[in-house]
């Protein structure tokens, strides 16, 4: 009886290490999806800048002030900045590859866990039938 109650609290323990690795998942889809968002963006204000050319005017909104920046700054912030996502993406990209292995690996071992649970009690039966 102990082992079937030790095999059951270990069970409990690996469906919440599973629940929690399930949870980064889905904050790194979640993060990632952000990133996306503000890689699109910054995709599109860097063709606005390419179009608008070196003689266009462009202007910085700084708290409520509009203020004037030089348009070469401009889009080399704007570049630096997709870079930065660019990077990031990649960091997540391996984070979710790694916490999808980690994942696979503790419901393999939770199945494992149920078929010797399941095996354990099979033996139990079979020992109370045959008493």
């Amino acid at each position: 009886m102990d082992r079937a109650n030790a095999l059951q609290r270990e069970l409990r323990e690996e469906a919440d290490a599973f629940q929690a690795i399930q949870q980064d998942v889905n904050k790194n889809h979640n993060a990632r999806q952000q990133f996306l968002q503000q890689q699109n963006e910054n995709e599109m204000v860097f063709k606005e800048l390419e179009i608008s050319g070196e003689e266009g005017a462009v202007y910085k909104l700084i708290g409520p002030a509009l203020v004037r920046q030089d348009a070469l700054e401009a889009r080399a912030n704007v570049k630096k900045r997709l870079e930065f996502i660019a990077s990031e993406l990649a960091r997540l990209d391996s984070q979710l590859k790694a916490l999808e292995e980690k994942q696979t690996r503790k419901h393999n071992q939770a199945s494992m866990m149920i078929k010797l649970q399941q095996e354990a009690q099979r033996l139990q039966q079979q020992a109370v039938q045959t008493a």
